[in-house]
């Protein structure tokens, strides 16, 4: 049997397809086998979001290539798309796909192995139109399920390569992704996020469809779904229409990722993102109307091209005003090919990590007092795995659906299901909880009871 290992760098979409990845080379034959262990075929999936992103991927390329110089070096992901040749000038790559065409991988293995000459698979992704389907029936990790609903990015932030790198907006055939979201409630999932690199932008390439319906589609046609969570969502995205959906829904969580930026105007324009502060303030206030418990995260970039000392503190106060529950803070990094990166007055980097620290010291206090809203509450918890900082103790950490970490007394069993836990402690990073009850069997009693 042949052997295949993964290593993935980045961001969740890119596990995904890993994992996607994995189900074409399991169909073939192959078994899976620990990166660190010896494998005819390693497939690298990189990550091009930062220059660190592009080197850290060569270093895992050139560790693999030491590993066993006979294997077959297949390259994929962002970095591989949007610099192939750099790719192919590593000696030892022998196969380079970017981020499209991924189900040709198994053919050009076996085009190289008879061959023998570098293959590069990657095509202009720009002119891809067409969601690329890959199927992911279960996954490694055993308590929340990803399912890719689009593709691309329309926006060209100029802090930002990722449009190169993965095109243009496409979104998943909704009934791909109830079909897919069935099977995974079917392979035991409670809670399935759905993810892609724009999200939120879901069917705005599509004629009389958008994110609203499909979450209710979802919510209406997959029997079983407990939890049902976006990975992130655009301020301009959360429309009257969907803010409505999150109200009446029973799975949908409340936990929101929306990613800020900037809490300043003048930042937001050179960034080209497309709010104002006044547009994302009454968006959030809407959203607390409609959800009064809601968690709101998101992501703030530090210290960007010309940011002044008053533009953070706008930035500061924005999120001070408006109670996030968690942020996270990423110091400015100049990104080759970007617009950014080539401006005058790039940030002194002593000054960036001064506001970084400024920031998360923020982020950690606001974590605290949404924290503390939920203490003696019972909340339903779904147990990850053991909590890490001691193995013996019986302690397992999980999220609350509004995504709150709680650290309980459990075991082995309660694993992906869904547990009521009274938090009898609030706190930061983690809140520490007593067991109530697993929710699962009041069901199976009363059905039971109503057979009798």
């Amino acid at each position: 049997m042949p052997s295949v290992a993964f290593h993935t760098l980045g961001c969740k979409v890119n596990h995904y397809e890993t994992e996607a990845i994995w189900q074409l080379f399991k169909q073939n034959g192959y078994e899976r086998v620990d990166y660190e262990a010896a494998s005819d075929v390693y497939v690298i999936n990189t990550c091009t979001v930062t220059n660190t992103g592009d080197k850290k991927s060569r270093q895992v390329i050139r560790r693999a290539i030491r590993k066993n110089p006979d294997a077959v070096i297949c390259v994929t992901g962002c970095y591989a798309q949007t610099s192939p040749a750099e790719i192919m000038a590593i000696p030892g790559v022998d196969i380079v796909v970017g981020t499209q065409d991924r189900v040709k991988m198994l053919e050009y293995i076996e085009q190289y192995k008879q061959e023998r000459q570098p293959i590069n698979g990657v095509g202009n992704i720009m002119k891809n139109r067409v969601y690329e389907e890959l199927d992911v029936p279960a996954f490694t990790d055993r308590t929340r399920a990803s399912l890719k609903i689009q593709e691309g990015c329309n926006n060209f932030c100029t802090f930002c390569i990722i449009p190169w790198a993965r095109g243009l907006m496409r979104s998943r055939d909704p009934k791909e992704v109830v079909r897919q979201a069935q099977q995974l409630v079917d392979a035991g999932y409670k809670e399935i996020v759905l993810t892609g690199i724009h999200t939120g932008g879901y069917g705005e390439d599509m004629k009389d469809y958008n994110l609203a319906q499909l979450l209710r589609d979802i919510e209406a046609n997959v029997e079983g779904v407990k939890r049902l969570r976006i990975s992130s969502i655009e301020a301009s995205q959360l429309t009257d229409e969907v803010i409505d959906v999150l109200e009446q829904s029973n799975i949908v969580v409340n936990h929101l990722h929306i990613p800020l930026q900037s809490g300043s105007n003048t930042v937001l324009k050179r960034m080209r993102r497309k709010y104002t502060m006044e547009f994302f303030g009454e968006r959030l206030t809407k959203l607390k109307k409609a959800l009064p418990d809601l968690a709101i995260t998101s992501d703030v970039i530090v210290g960007f091209p010309g940011e002044t000392e008053e533009e953070f503190m706008e930035t500061y106060t924005f999120i001070q005003e408006h109670g996030f529950s968690e942020l996270h803070v990423f110091p400015y990094s100049k990104r080759t090919g970007t617009p950014a990166a080539r401006m005058d007055d790039q940030i002194d980097e002593e000054v960036k990590n001064e506001r970084v620290h400024r920031l998360i010291e923020l982020s950690n206090q606001l974590a605290k007092e949404y924290a503390s809203r939920f203490e003696d509450q019972v909340v339903d918890v779904i147990p990850e795995e053991k909590f890490k900082k001691d193995g013996e103790s019986g302690l397992y950490e999980g999220y609350t659906s509004n995504y709150l970490k709680v650290v309980f007394p459990a075991d082995e069993s309660m694993i992906g299901k869904l547990v009521r836990v009274k938090m009898t402690k609030a706190g930061y990073p983690y809140n520490e909880g007593t067991f109530v009850r697993v929710m699962e069997e009041e069901k199976s009693t009363l059905k039971s009871a109503a057979n009798a």
